[in-house]
């Protein structure tokens, strides 16, 4: 059955695949930090279902846009997008302890300061809330960014750890990424 939030391409990555590997309820509030088109946020909004939130949140108004017009389209309500700058202190805007997921899908590989968004993660989570995390693997260097700027998964964990997280579990994200669950 084709889905209406998965994007083309899924067997690339897929986001449906790695949420179904996830304890995500049906009621969260979920921050997607640096959303791009929705690629991850539109299936975490079907999931968590009206009574959750979705906010898609990235520093380029016209991906928000997108992911406006393909939550429309799907029929997705409880998505709402906002402009936000993740590399600066507090950059989500958001308040403390107030989410319940935070995805970050490959956001860490693009940005200088991969702590700072950690922390802000960490800042706007429950406690006992988690983030899921996707980067870029370094198995196959055929597709996706430079083998300079994939951040290993070994000193990404061990970052998370430092900023705050356990380590719940490691997710299957396919044969070009890795993926992990960290806890506050």
């Amino acid at each position: 059955m084709e889905s209406k939030t998965a994007p083309m391409g899924t067997q690339f990555l897929n986001p449906e695949q790695i949420i179904n590997q996830l304890d995500v309820k049906k009621g969260s509030l979920v921050a997607d930090f640096g959303c791009a088109s929705g690629y991850f946020s539109l299936p975490f909004a079907a999931v968590i279902g009206k009574e959750g939130k979705m906010m898609a949140l990235d520093i380029l108004p016209h991906v928000l846009e997108t992911v406006e017009s393909r939550a429309k389209a799907s029929g997705l309500s409880n998505v709402q997008t906002k402009r936000v700058n993740l590399e600066k202190e507090e950059g989500s805007g958001l308040e403390k302890e107030c989410l319940d997921w935070v995805i970050m899908k490959g956001v860490l590989f693009q940005n200088k300061d991969k702590a700072i968004i950690l922390k802000e993660a960490h800042r706007v989570l429950k406690k006992g809330g988690k983030v899921i995390v996707v980067e870029w693997g370094d198995k196959d260097f055929s597709i996706g960014p430079h083998q300079s700027l994939r951040i290993p998964k070994e000193f990404l964990l061990e970052l998370a750890k430092k900023e705050g997280f356990s380590i719940e579990k490691e997710v299957d994200a396919g044969k070009f990424h890795y993926a992990f669950v960290a806890v506050k």
